[in-house]
């Protein structure tokens, strides 16, 4: 693994940016990458203080917050390159996969724009991890490769490449309870972390289901179809509104300016792709799933016609922040630090996004998060 493209597989090469400047290679020359162990733990953070000896504007903690989010945006890469692949557009800027017709109209059913959308937000997550690491070697610090654990098999179904994965789409259990959470105007999990929000879709919280077409055989029914659309739909901002609140909650211990600038500058690309996506998931046609019961309700109708359940209020309520005694605030919620990043490992893990992954995966996916929760401004 001695570059960024190593954190793709081969066959995955053709998922980097077209070469509208500098070809990657030179670029990656140029700016000095050499071979790069995949070892977390003391080895990597020695040398990382090596490193950081002589540019005291960024510390071993800013680092691990760092390689924390890089390996955050190649897995949130890994499962939207497998949603382009089907039912965005593959083209020079995402290539990979040739569509799949039947899947891109049932995601057409929320929005006309969905593959234009899903395009977009893949782009933008290979963006970050690529600036992620290469920013890291440029200060000395190792990247973060996950290469070696591009072992689960995706769906087979028309349109996709076949290659092996990162993550598991086909198996998901989705909290869909964010979609009160931002509607509440009494409750913050900062200041009730024991409050339980209801789900928008309870059904997707009880059982494992696909948000992919894992063969042709997914193709039909008509309604089973557009389940798994209407479960991709779900999965989209219930991704994102994890993003949405791990970059302020981790900038909150960055000491370097520059790294706090990186930190508030990404987040903000993962909160506009929450609420596109949010506003999409309110147009998920009710149906029930005749294969396997499934059922999408209307949000708009008895007994989900609420505030916190209508479709069209996409805008964060106020809510208590910080101290009840304080005015209540518009805010992105969570925010608090401590235990950022194995929450966000945990949130993960219970989604089913990596069922069928390696120990070794866990374990090192477990030690980036160990490494970005010990960080603290100023060390």
């Amino acid at each position: 693994m001695n570059n960024v493209e190593s954190q793709l597989s081969p066959q995955d090469a053709n998922l980097s940016p077209p070469p509208r400047t500098l070809p990657r290679r030179s670029f990656l020359r140029r700016i000095g990458l050499g071979a790069v162990a995949l070892a977390p733990g003391a080895a990597l953070l020695n040398s990382a203080s090596k490193a950081f000896g002589d540019d005291p504007g960024i510390t071993t903690g800013d680092a691990a917050m760092l390689r924390f989010a890089a390996a955050a945006e190649i897995l949130e890469t890994d499962f939207w390159v497998q949603y382009n692949e089907l039912g965005g557009i593959p083209d020079f800027e995402v290539p990979g996969g040739t569509g799949n017709p039947a899947y891109t109209e049932a995601l057409k059913m929320l929005d006309e724009d969905m593959d234009v959308y899903i395009h977009d937000n893949t782009e933008d997550e290979f963006s970050h991890f690529t600036f992620l690491n290469a920013y890291l070697v440029s200060k000395g610090a190792e990247p973060v490769h996950l290469n070696q654990f591009r072992t689960l098999p995706g769906s087979t179904a028309t349109g996709s490449s076949g290659k092996r994965r990162l993550t598991n789409l086909m198996q998901l259990t989705l909290d869909t309870s964010w979609y009160t959470r931002y509607r509440s105007r009494n409750n913050n999990p900062d200041l009730d972390p024991n409050f339980v929000f209801p789900q928008a879709v309870p059904d997707l919280h009880k059982g494992q289901f696909t948000a992919i077409p894992r063969t042709d055989a997914d193709l039909h029914p008509q309604k089973h179809l557009q389940a798994i659309a209407n479960t991709a739909a779900f999965h989209f901002p219930t991704i994102e509104q994890g993003g949405n609140s791990l970059y302020p909650s981790m900038a909150q211990r960055a000491t370097s300016v520059e790294v706090l600038r990186i930190l508030i500058s990404i987040g903000p690309t993962e909160t506009m792709h929450f609420q596109t996506w949010h506003d999409k998931a309110g147009n998920a046609p009710p149906l029930t799933d005749p294969t396997n019961g499934l059922t999408f309700p209307d949000l708009n109708s008895p007994p989900f016609d609420t505030q916190n359940f209508q479709t069209n209020l996409i805008m964060p309520e106020p809510c208590p922040f910080l101290s009840r005694t304080l005015p209540r605030c518009s805010i992105i919620r969570p925010t608090k630090t401590n235990g950022i990043a194995m929450g966000v490992v945990k949130f993960l893990t219970d989604m089913g996004l990596f069922i069928g992954q390696s120990p070794a995966f866990f374990a090192f996916l477990h030690q980036l998060a160990q490494e970005a929760d010990a960080a603290r401004r100023g060390a």
